[in-house]
């Protein structure tokens, strides 16, 4: 009876042990986090960026479709802090609404790539030998054809609303963590973890899932990251090329794509939506930059 009941302690002091470590990392992640000051402020300005685009609805002075013959790319005042467009629009309401189709086709066309990256590189990585040959050959010819291009061609025979935006981007920006996490999962699979996992009948699905992705967590967070940068900048591109979001939907891009006649004349109706893509790709790299010297335990 002393002997369970002694069993019985030494496991809640482990898991106790365990809770506490976890904490312990967790706070040390965050501290170093801290340190890093463009990653903090990067933070705090894109959060309050996503808070006004998305609060557009009830913020934004005018509709974002408002037509105002009367006042005609007005430069910004009072009543259009901002200015207004060719159609008399009010520049920072649709720039507000622009920010939400670009930060959200951003985000979820990464969070896309980012899952489908990171099952081809978990598949090749774990279970090597001709997968990994085959998985990997396949991603050197992705590498190999030019993205924005092939991109731009497929837009032009697709329904450019933001889903398809969406796929499109998504499903040509998954080779880079493809490479990073198979890598990663190369230098963890041989650990004792995973062959006591193996020696226990654990199937692969589960090891993988279980074992092996949150020991690389920090390689598939950080690359994430980088990627809403990327396609945000692929999304910009292709709706000022006119394949993006159709209009009058507003996005940063088809916003730079309706400015670019009067950029010498009118320069705010550039400057602006120009500023909005620069500075959240910018805040976004921080972040990453941020993240990745966080969760470097060797740092």
């Amino acid at each position: 009876m002393n002997e369970t009941v002694t069993d019985v302690q030494d496991i809640s002091l482990a898991a106790e042990g365990i809770g506490v470590q976890l904490r312990s990392n967790a706070k040390i992640t965050w501290e170093k986090f801290l340190q890093h000051k463009l990653a903090v402020i990067s933070s705090l300005f894109l959060i309050l960026l996503v808070a006004l685009c998305f609060l557009a609805p009830l913020i934004a002075p005018y509709e974002f479709d408002a037509i105002d013959l009367m006042n005609i790319r007005k430069a910004p005042s009072l009543a259009h802090l901002l200015g207004t467009d060719a159609l008399g629009r009010d520049l920072l309401t649709r720039l507000l609404y622009g920010g939400r189709i670009s930060i959200t086709i951003g985000l979820t066309a990464a969070l896309l790539g980012t899952v489908v990256g990171t099952m081809i590189g978990s598949i090749a990585g774990y279970f090597g030998h001709w997968v990994d040959n085959l998985l990997m050959r396949l991603t050197d010819l992705a590498y190999s054809i030019p993205t924005l291009p092939l991109i731009i061609v497929i837009s032009s025979y697709t329904d450019t609303q933001a889903l398809g935006i969406v796929l499109i981007i998504g499903l040509f920006s998954w080779m880079q963590t493809a490479r990073v996490v198979r890598g990663a999962i190369l230098s963890v699979k041989e650990n004792e973890y995973v062959t006591a996992a193996r020696a226990l009948g654990a199937k692969d699905r589960l090891i993988i899932i279980r074992h092996v992705l949150p020991n690389i967590s920090n390689s598939i967070i950080v690359g994430a990251t980088l990627g809403v940068g990327n396609a945000i900048i692929t999304e910009s591109s292709l709706s000022f090329l006119g394949l993006g979001v159709s209009p009058p939907t507003p996005t940063w891009g088809n916003m730079l794509m309706d400015s670019q006649a009067t950029m010498s004349s009118q320069p705010w109706l550039t400057i602006f939506p120009g500023m909005a893509i620069l500075l959240t790709v910018l805040c976004v790299n921080f972040i990453g930059d941020g993240l990745q010297d966080a969760l470097d335990p060797t740092i």
